[in-house]
């Protein structure tokens, strides 16, 4: 992985903490989940606050996940919020953390200008024993708490103030003026400085989850779909009146359901031309190819005349493997058609050609789903499911671990937004 940390690949984007007292903060936070403090004089935090120095120091990679689930937070400064989340179980831990900040940014900008916050996001089980427990999961509330009693000291303030403007002798009680004084000289005005953050439950939508080997749950107004491995505990085991479950290899039902929920974008030459989005696997499935073929092969200094010359020498292969001319034939298609006509495809070369319907509420949800679908286009693998992405390029042979390095530093990474915008119609997000 370390190819993968030098190209900020993995890890990137971090925070760096190195100021003594944002390391002090940071102790406080560890000490009280129950870790030793860190003894590093610098190191990264994401948008929760995990930082892998530490995990790696502590020899727990989950120290902020107990379980895998009720997630646990370290807030050191707002600016956290822009930061990417790079340890979770679950999709959806980014949004809800943005939900957070969004919702409680008065609060957190002060409060973080003297204490760390920190605490959990409570889920209403305290460990995943089977689908049923993910399914129960409708809503998640922020438990948050500051090592400096902030949080405790400011509410206590809150409630002398309205005992003095509501009860007629509370001016008369020293004790009650000297606590208030005490107090205020710690947290300020708070009439003026909003404290206490004001909004901590919100709602756990639809999502994907490391659990069982990967879990996506769709919620939609009458129905959750669960699409999963079937020897997941709990599969299509309760509630088939309101759940649906769909085995991760049916690529028939999942198909079914991605357009008779209108999460996708079938294929139309309005949008494959100009996204070259066929071109795009077309290349990549070429170049999969060669690398499980032949692995002494440079691929990043493979060029146009070279790699036809390559097609041409294995054209038996190429035939076998049946993937680029499946391409090529779906480009002449949509040329001199404009369209094509899905259900006569292979259900397997259906998630091919498909992408997902951009401006609907899942679709990173389903593009993630569709990359999982479709491994051999690593480059959609790592824009959107990057787990499944790093225990691939576990597997893959050097040369090609070069290659797609390469090609994400010269493409995706020097312009993320363009990139997405161009091949899969997605525009402007945070935290990608």
């Amino acid at each position: 992985m370390n190819q993968l940390v030098d190209n900020a690949l993995i890890y990137g984007r971090l925070l760096t903490v190195s100021e003594p007292h944002l390391i002090d903060r940071y102790n406080r936070a560890l000490k009280a989940f129950g870790w030793t403090a860190t003894g590093l004089s610098r190191f990264g935090i994401d948008m929760t606050g995990f930082s892998p120095e530490i995990a790696a120091e502590l020899g727990a990679p989950d120290y902020l996940d107990p379980n895998g689930v009720n997630r646990r937070f370290i807030i050191l400064t707002p600016d956290q919020e822009h930061l990417p989340v790079v340890h979770t179980q679950f999709s959806n831990t980014a949004g809800l953390m943005h939900a957070f900040f969004e919702a409680n940014a008065a609060a957190i900008n002060v409060l973080t200008l003297k204490d760390v916050i920190f605490g959990e996001i409570e889920d209403s089980i305290s460990q995943v024993e089977d689908i049923e427990d993910l399914l129960s999961i409708n809503e998640v509330t922020f438990n948050v708490m500051s090592a400096e009693a902030m949080l405790a000291k400011a509410a206590e303030l809150r409630r002398l103030v309205d005992r003095l403007e509501n009860a007629p002798d509370a001016w008369r009680d020293n004790a009650l003026l000297e606590r208030m004084v005490e107090l205020a000289r710690e947290t300020g005005d708070i009439r003026r400085n909003a404290l206490v953050p004001h909004q901590f439950v919100f709602r756990h939508d639809a999502f994907w989850t490391s659990h069982f080997g990967g879990v996506f749950v769709f919620i939609d107004e009458r129905q959750t779909t669960v699409i999963c491995d079937p020897a997941a505990p709990g599969f299509r085991r309760s509630r088939p009146w309101q759940v649906s479950y769909i085995a991760l290899d049916d690529p028939v039902r999942i198909f079914e359901f991605l357009v008779r929920t209108g999460r996708i974008d079938l294929p139309a030459a309005s949008w494959v031309e100009p996204s070259g989005y066929f071109s795009h696997r077309a290349h990549m499935a070429i170049m999969a190819l060669i690398a499980r073929t032949d692995q002494s092969v440079d691929l990043r200094r493979i060029d146009p005349v070279w790699l036809q010359t390559w097609i041409h020498r294995h054209a038996g292969l190429v035939s076998s493997d049946g993937t680029y001319p499946f391409f090529q034939e779906m480009i002449r298609q949509i040329a001199t058609n404009g369209q094509i006509r899905v259900n006569e495809i292979a259900p397997h070369r259906r998630f091919q050609i498909i992408r997902a319907r951009p401006g609907h509420r899942d679709v990173w949800l389903t593009s993630r789903l569709i990359a999982t679908m479709v491994p051999f286009d690593v480059v959609s693998r790592f824009v959107f499911d990057k787990q499944g992405f790093y225990k691939a390029y576990e597997t893959w042979p050097p040369l090609f671990r070069d290659y797609v390095v390469a090609i994400l530093n010269d493409g995706y990474l020097r312009d993320k937004q363009g990139f997405r915008k161009k091949l899969y119609g997605i525009g402007e997000v945070r935290n990608a």
